[in-house]
Parts: C-alpha cells; sequence; structure tokens
C-alpha cells in the first residue's frame, strides 16, 4: 500500500486516519508515548527543502519509536545518475517505508512501483495529500464534521487545490477554486472528482469562490520551480488575496487555511493570517499528528 496520491484512499480510510491523528494529538498532550514503528527505520527523500514536512515527519517517527533518516539529492546517489528503480530496490532492502519530496510527479510513482516497501507522497509537482490530511482534520476539528462543507480556494491551482479538490469529493465538500486564467488546476483531477461527486466549480472571480464558504483556502503564488515566473505571476495574481473584505464575504463562522510558508501582504494580509478566524497554525501542527497515523497506518506491524 501507497499514498500517492490523496484519491489513493477511501472517504473511510480518510476518516479513520483523522481519528488516528486525533488520538496521538490527545496522547501526545498527555505525554503517553506508544512505539508502534519500534524497530523501524523511514528513509525521507528530499529533493526540495522543507520546514513542516520534514520536522512532522522525523519527529512523528521517533515519537512512535522509529528512526528517520534525512536524504537530501545531494547526499543520494540519484544526484550522479543512478536510476529512481534502482534508489527502489535498494532502499527496500535497508528501511520499512519511503516518503518522497520530489519535482517531479514521476519519481514518486516510480519509487512506488519498484519499491516493495510503502511509499509516501511528500509533496510533488501533482499532489500534496499529506498536507490535505492534515487541512480535513483541522477543517473537522473546528466544524465537527467535513460532510456539507463550502470550500472556497483563491489563488495558483497547485499541487495543494489540486489534492483538495479530490479530498472534497471523496468527503462530501462543495469546493469553488478562482484561478486566473491558465492558472486552473489539472483537468484530469477536475474531472476525476466530479466522477466521484459534483460539487466541485471553477470561477475566476474570488469573490465567487468566497461567497458564503466556511473555509478559505490559499497557498503561495509563487512554489519552488517557479522563480522564473515570479515578476508575472506577482501580476496576474494581485486580486487573489486573502483580505479582510474577502472574508466578509464568507460565511460567519469561516475559517482560513495557508499550508504555508506564506508571503505576508501577497496571497493573505497579516490582519487575516493572525486573525481569529485563522486556523494557520493548528493546520502546521496537524501535519505532525496526521503523519503519525499515515506512518502508522503504512508501516507498523498489523494486529488484524
Amino acid at each position: 500500500m501507497n499514498l500517492i496520491s490523496i484519491a489513493d484512499l477511501t472517504s473511510t480510510q480518510i476518516i479513520h486516519l483523522l481519528d488516528r491523528a486525533d488520538s496521538w494529538k490527545k496522547e501526545r498532550s498527555a505525554n503517553k508515548f506508544a512505539g508502534p514503528l519500534a524497530g523501524k527505520s523511514l528513509a525521507m527523500i528530499f529533493e526540495k527543502p522543507s520546514t513542516r514536512t520534514r520536522v512532522s515527519l522525523e519527529t512523528a517517527t521517533v515519537e512512535l519509536g522509529g528512526h528517520a533518516l534525512y536524504l537530501s539529492s545531494g547526499e543520494l546517489q540519484l544526484g550522479r545518475g543512478e536510476t529512481v528503480a534502482d534508489t527502489a530496490r535498494v532502499l527496500s532492502r535497508y528501511v520499512h517505508g519511503i516518503t518522497a519530496r520530489v519535482y517531479d510527479h514521476r519519481t514518486v510513482e516510480a519509487l512506488a512501483q519498484h519499491a516493495s516497501v510503502p511509499v509516501v507522497n511528500a509533496l510533488s509537482n501533482r499532489e500534496h495529500p499529506c498536507q490535505i490530511l492534515a487541512d480535513l482534520m483541522t477543517i473537522r476539528e473546528r466544524f465537527g464534521r467535513l460532510d456539507g462543507l463550502k470550500v472556497g480556494w483563491i489563488g495558483d491551482g497547485n499541487n495543494v487545490c489540486n489534492s483538495l479538490i479530490l479530498a472534497s469529493a471523496l468527503m462530501g465538500m462543495d469546493i469553488s477554486v478562482a484561478t486566473p486564467s491558465g492558472y486552473a488546476p489539472a483537468a484530469d483531477i477536475v474531472e476525476r472528482a466530479k466522477t466521484i461527486g459534483d460539487g466541485c466549480s471553477l470561477v475566476e472571480d474570488p469573490n465567487d469562490a468566497a461567497r458564503g464558504a466556511h473555509v478559505l483556502v490559499t497557498d503561495t503564488w509563487v512554489s519552488m520551480g517557479d522563480e522564473g515566473e515570479e515578476a508575472e505571476r506577482l501580476r496576474v495574481f494581485g486580486r487573489y488575496q486573502i483580505n479582510r473584505e474577502l472574508l466578509e464575504g464568507a460565511s460567519t463562522d469561516a475559517i482560513v487555511m495557508h499550508c504555508l510558508p506564506a508571503h505576508r501582504g501577497q496571497e493573505i494580509t497579516d490582519e487575516v493570517m493572525d486573525g481569529p478566524q485563522s486556523a494557520v497554525f493548528d493546520e502546521a501542527e496537524n501535519r505532525m499528528h496526521t503523519s503519525k497515523a499515515i506512518l502508522e497506518w503504512l508501516i507498523a506491524p498489523r494486529r488484524d
């Protein structure tokens, strides 16, 4: 079993992972640490730098009793021409699971194809399922449910947006995605979501996506790898900012989310990010608890 796309999970499996994440969060606050990964090792491949992904996965592994190995692209023979397939086969002889934060989605797919241990997509240019599980946990904490909620995505139709579209369809949430022309989410992702549910709409006006939304979500306008387009992106995305005016059009109990890092004053204002409706830092914390649930589910010995 691997976790490459959020759509690799069923709604029942997502609920199971969220329930386990809730349990791990409660146990951590009570300083009760279990060891379901005792004697297990996790290889963490990082082509792209990270704060939340690295710290959450490494801390989660250690607190579950396992050992995490941080492997940057410069520390692997991948950087000197070894194939992804050979790397997957060799690592499978050493470790019990592999996570990969990569530029190209095909890399994590190849790892999953050739590894004999579970592989987790810790971010690719197509999806970010680990982030979305933390987002779902955060939303459920705030509203007590997922089904029937309205989500408004404001900004770039990127990897996080793709995964959120699929998760919304799986969990019965309606999502409206506001992006400039030419920056819409992947068309096949949208079509796949529509085969699961009919609650996905694409718009250009951010006010349309925000209207009545329970959850407003954004991400950076310039992701890693897009730096060459920065000037054009800043021009195009200028009106796709979550600010007080946009938030006023959402539901009165709306929350605001951002997977971080944030470029304050661009995609989100300080006033909103630090305001009472922000769930940004709860969302960041929940990356660790959902990481525990994922690793326990994929790597820990089965008890059934």
